[in-house]
């Protein structure tokens, strides 16, 4: 059985910073692209940041992108997404995704599992 499971959400003050964690079980974590997602409310989900495995590299959404730094540690099927700076905008439930074809998209529909989510939420 696969399973994704976000950790590292929280409350937190604008110009903070949290740690979110993707642990993955019962898949080959060699050869997936892990991306992280966000949803605000009544908002639909987008991409934030994407890890292939290949090569590797990351590639970052614009709102991410100075701030945010996705990194994997394939030795523990782990994803991490440091993000800095956090503002009141980048409120919402963050999701971890793994893509089997390790395509490094920042399109969802091409992502075969997802984790729960993990609530963050930036204070002003």
């Amino acid at each position: 059985q696969v399973q994704l499971v976000e950790s590292g959400g929280g409350l937190v003050q604008a110009g903070g910073s949290l740690r979110l964690s993707c642990a993955a079980s019962g898949l080959t974590f060699s050869g997936l692209a892990m991306g992280w997602f966000r949803q605000a409310p009544g908002k639909e989900r987008e991409f934030v940041a994407v890890i292939t495995w290949s090569d590797p590299y990351a590639y970052y959404d614009d709102s991410a992108r100075g701030r945010f730094t996705i990194s994997r540690d394939d030795a523990k099927n782990t994803v991490h997404l440091q993000m800095n700076s956090l503002k009141p905008e980048d409120t919402g439930v963050y999701y971890c995704a793994a893509d089997l074809g390790d395509r490094g998209s920042p399109w969802d529909k091409v992502y075969d599992y997802w984790g729960q989510g993990t609530q963050v939420t930036v204070s002003s």
